[in-house]
């Protein structure tokens, strides 16, 4: 049997991986590969990316992203799949395209050195409220306070285009996740695991708020709890720490 276009575009991938990297950089990267097809299913599977929806990536260098690529279900990725580009979102190797979001991205990396990876979903809640031009800010559970702080609302950019990267510029610097009016949420980490569970929640909080606001009566968290939650959130990231 022949290869089909799709097995010979995973070996040219791979063949590549062999004759430009070190072992150790190709076994990171492989390692790498296999998480974003391993979280792109999970976000499949929450409901986050229907369709060809959603874009996930990680640092791997000081000018090398590795992304998932355009026009794919994120139910069907494969580690041969992914796409190595240089921080002005120019393809590395052969293979296939890269995502057309892959601008936010590059935004999100540029601005924030501590980002090794990030996420972009369209979970329905959160995306609902993004739809409506509410932001996910009100102090309504000590655990999102901790988690996330609070959850901005960029303004509204057309999708795939270099809109996207000027709407959230000025507030991912502070918040580890943005709202994208009528559009969705992207999500920032240490790691791929760390912007996933952002994610959810994410997702989660907007689940928490819809409910508050249909039972009609939320009560935000005071100005002295949320002191004590700020204190408390610094204390939880240096214990989260390695070797502390």
């Amino acid at each position: 049997m022949h290869p089909t276009a799709l097995e010979k575009s995973g070996f040219t991938t791979t063949l590549n991986m062999a004759l430009t990297s070190t072992a150790p950089e190709r076994s990171a990267e492989t390692f790498h590969r296999k998480q974003l097809a391993r979280f792109g299913k999970w976000l499949y599977r929450l409901g986050f990316v229907p369709g060809t929806a959603g874009n996930l990536s990680v640092r791997l260098s000081h000018d090398r992203i590795l992304a998932t690529p355009t026009g794919m279900s994120k139910f069907l990725l494969k580690a041969a799949d992914m796409v190595v580009v240089d921080m002005e979102g120019h393809r590395v190797c052969e293979g296939r395209n890269v995502t057309s979001e892959i601008g936010m991205h590059l935004a999100i990396y540029r601005q924030r050195p501590d980002v090794q990876a990030v996420v972009h979903a369209h979970p329905p809640i959160a995306t609902g409220f993004a739809s409506c031009g509410l932001a996910l800010e009100e102090p309504l559970c000590s655990e999102i306070v901790m988690a996330l702080g609070s959850i901005p609302l960029a303004p509204y950019a057309t999708t795939g285009t270099a809109d996207v990267a000027s709407s959230i510029q000025p507030l991912i610097v502070d918040h580890d996740a943005v709202l994208l009016a009528n559009h969705g949420v992207v999500t920032a980490g240490d790691t791929l695991q760390d912007a996933f569970m952002r994610m959810e929640t994410v997702e989660h909080f907007a689940h928490i708020c819809l409910v508050a606001r249909q039972l009609g009566c939320p009560q935000p968290l005071s100005s002295d709890h949320l002191q004590q939650l700020s204190e408390a959130r610094s204390r939880y990231k240096r214990n989260a720490l390695p070797g502390c």
